[in-house]
């Protein structure tokens, strides 16, 4: 398959070397500083905190083209507008994999109804000048599948054949009929976790308020109650009835464990806040949650 991978920031970046390594044609597409750097020292690769660098020659490009199978879009939901914009006009199927709760409407508004499909990735990791580091895949996050679905929810030939790819590179991914409403639920506690860390200086410092982290929750809650469909997964229902006590104590150890103080939840950069920004904004069309 020849893909291109549209954002080198962290889960880009293990997207396209693990297709890449997998034998396909793989282009990533990068600008301003990243794109200078990639040129410069090609994508490196490290496992969380270990000192060995892989360095991996992924071919870096800085424009979209035509002549991809499929094009992996992984932006924040802020810079979803310039994105389309580029791609307007560049012919091939895309595959939205970032934090979104608007739909697939304002995606097709621009590309066409026949083009956009939506998912989440399942891997992450930090930037640490210019190395991807990354936590070193164990039993519970193998476990964990990337969704991926068409806006009406069919399975379709080319959501087959994209599943099958990803899950032949080692990505592990599954087909997803609800994938709009998993993304809004994703959002629906993403927003208030985001927010709230962001408040706070950091996962860890959220956890040692428990009042804010009770807040929090009662925000998500809120999102939840909101929605105009049932969560997705069914399991994200249980934060609606499980008593508050219990979720508060399951939050604060969740904020003090290395997968949340080695993702994207410490990132306090302004992009990171743009991008709760406008999740919070395609919340508010139905959770009117202030």
């Amino acid at each position: 398959m020849r893909l291109l991978v549209y954002g080198a920031g962290v889960c880009g970046s293990l997207f396209a070397a693990q297709l890449q390594q997998a034998g396909h044609d793989v282009s990533l597409l990068a600008r301003g500083e990243r794109l200078a750097a990639l040129r410069r020292h090609g994508l490196q690769l490290a496992e969380q905190d270990s000192p060995d660098v892989r360095r991996i020659a992924v071919p870096v490009v800085e424009r979209p083209a035509d002549g991809y199978d499929l094009i992996a879009v992984f932006v924040r939901a802020h810079q979803v507008d310039d994105v389309l914009e580029s791609l307007a006009d560049v012919d091939g199927d895309v595959l939205f994999l970032h934090n979104w709760a608007a739909g697939a409407k304002p995606l097709r508004a621009v590309l066409g109804h026949r083009r956009v499909l939506l998912g989440l990735p399942a891997v992450g990791g930090t930037m640490d000048g210019g190395v991807v580091r990354y936590r070193a895949p164990n039993v519970l996050t193998r476990r964990v599948a990337m969704p991926i679905g068409e806006p009406e929810g069919h399975t379709t030939p080319r959501l087959e054949r994209i599943v099958r790819t990803f899950r032949a590179a080692g990505l592990s991914a599954k087909a997803e009929p609800r994938i709009d409403a998993w993304l809004t639920t994703h959002a629906a506690f993403e927003v208030p976790l985001g927010q709230a860390v962001h408040v706070a200086g950091g996962p860890v410092a959220l956890a040692d308020d428990p009042d804010a982290v009770r807040r929090m929750l009662g925000r998500i809650r809120q999102n939840l109650a909101a929605m105009p469909t049932p969560p997705v997964p069914r399991a994200f229902s249980a934060v609606q009835t499980l008593p508050h006590g219990l979720l508060v104590w399951a939050l604060r150890r969740f904020l003090r464990s290395a997968t949340a103080v080695h993702s994207g939840l410490s990132d306090s950069s302004p992009a990171a806040a743009a991008e709760l920004a406008r999740l919070a904004e395609q919340l508010d069309t139905f959770t009117q949650v202030p």
